[in-house]
């Protein structure tokens, strides 16, 4: 190697060592292809990875630690690439509102790094950094099914309030979910064809017991007696069903 490219290498140290990172980018995009295939390219590429990092490009960032934990198995660094591959991964996870597939791709990348360093000491950062994306997503699911209450789309409320309990049993909003699907009950029923209002009611009352069984102190238990109560109001104005036919 020239003096002139391994001048340019101990700058390329001194900038970084110094967190001048957009010195530091294009002098590493150009020491790369001279390093390639030694010891000192490993380094360099690893110093690439990280400053892409420093410099908040987390999606380029992912894609190279990742790379670099592939092509780099045995290095010394490849335990830690492996971890801030997923790491960025996890900083570029949106806010529930927003689309979720970054936080996706953090989960997966978080399990193969703990499937692949299972006695690494980041596995209980992993860990927590899984149970933070996970409660996003129970976050953005309960979020989603609650605005079709809000819409007064209870069929789909319904449907979706309890998929999200099926999903995140242990959630914190456990209480409230149980609480909407009653009154979707209500207010389905109330806006239902006459042949469909008893059975609706009719969920809606055992909606109500689920309820008590699991929230009996709750904070939305005099709302829920409330609702119950409407519903069984509403239930007893109900024309009884001709029994002409029962006893023919």
């Amino acid at each position: 190697m020239c003096i002139r490219d391994r001048y340019k290498f101990d700058k390329t140290v001194e900038y970084y060592n110094a967190e001048e990172y957009l010195k530091v980018l294009p002098l590493l995009e150009e020491l790369i292809p001279l390093y390639r295939g030694t010891d000192k390219g490993q380094t360099i590429y690893y110093y690439y990875c990280y400053t892409n990092y420093h410099l908040n490009y987390l999606v380029t960032a992912a894609y190279h630690f990742k790379k670099y934990s592939v092509t780099y198995p045995l290095s010394v660094y490849a335990e830690d690439a492996l971890f801030m591959s997923a790491y960025c991964n996890y900083l570029d996870s949106p806010i529930p509102t927003l689309d979720q597939q970054p936080t996706y791709s953090a989960l997966d990348e978080l399990q193969i790094f703990t499937n692949t360093y299972p006695e690494s000491p980041l596995v209980d950062s992993a860990n927590n950094l899984v149970d933070e994306l996970r409660f996003k997503l129970e976050v953005k699911s309960f979020e989603n099914s609650k605005q079709y209450y809000k819409i007064r789309k209870y069929q789909s409320a319904v449907v979706s309030l309890n998929a999200t309990l099926e999903t995140y049993p242990a959630t914190i909003y456990a209480e409230e979910i149980k609480l909407l699907i009653l009154k979707s009950y209500y207010f389905l029923a109330l806006n239902s064809i006459e042949t469909k209002k008893k059975d609706r009611f009719d969920k809606g009352v055992e909606a109500y017991y689920d309820f008590i069984d699991n929230f009996a102190d709750g904070v939305y238990v005099k709302e829920a007696e409330d609702v119950y109560a409407k519903i069984i109001k509403e239930r007893q104005k109900l024309v009884p069903e001709n029994t002409n036919n029962e006893e023919l």
